[in-house]
């Protein structure tokens, strides 16, 4: 059968044997070392991935961390704004307080004020009258002595106290 194939049985050993060596320098050199190329290789994936997992538990657990902070800011949010809506109904309850209490003092201060000017104005029409009184009577007893009507004397004390500027 080697024969067929038009190679001697001398040739035939010598490629085998040729051929055999060629493995075993290829296991030697080229075999082992690409086993200890994908060995490394297969570490360094299987460490990246161990890495990675590493990495997405780091995350998740910050990702966490995160979520609390995020829901203790919003509840802190939420107080603050409570506290303040606190603070500024108890500022509006005192502006308030403060505004009907001035407004009470400017009532009475008006009500003082009122009432002196009225008093005023009571003194002044007391003597107003007071002058015309004595002005009236002063004119009966001076038309009296001239035996003149008292009509002419109220007329005459109208128009000296229209004269005088008297007020209605």
């Amino acid at each position: 059968m080697i024969e067929a194939l038009g190679i001697s049985l001398t040739e035939f050993i010598f490629y085998l044997i040729n051929f055999l060596i060629l493995v075993g320098v290829l296991t030697k050199f080229l075999y082992k070392p690409f086993l200890n190329v994908m060995e490394t290789r297969k570490q360094s994936i299987k460490d990246a991935l161990d890495n990675a997992e590493l990495t997405n538990r780091r995350a998740d657990e910050k990702m966490q961390n995160y979520n609390k902070r995020i829901a203790r800011a919003e509840e802190e949010g939420r107080e603050i704004i409570k506290e303040a809506r606190i603070k500024a109904d108890a500022q509006a309850r005192q502006i308030i307080e403060d505004a009907q209490a001035e407004a009470g003092e400017i009532m009475s201060k008006a009500e003082r004020t009122i009432e002196r000017e009225k008093e005023k104005a009571m003194e002044e029409m007391r003597q107003e009258i007071a002058t015309l009184a004595l002005l009236a009577a002063e004119k009966i007893v001076e038309h009296e002595i001239q035996r003149v009507g008292q009509e002419a004397i109220v007329d005459e004390v109208i128009r000296q106290a229209r004269s005088t500027g008297w007020r209605n």
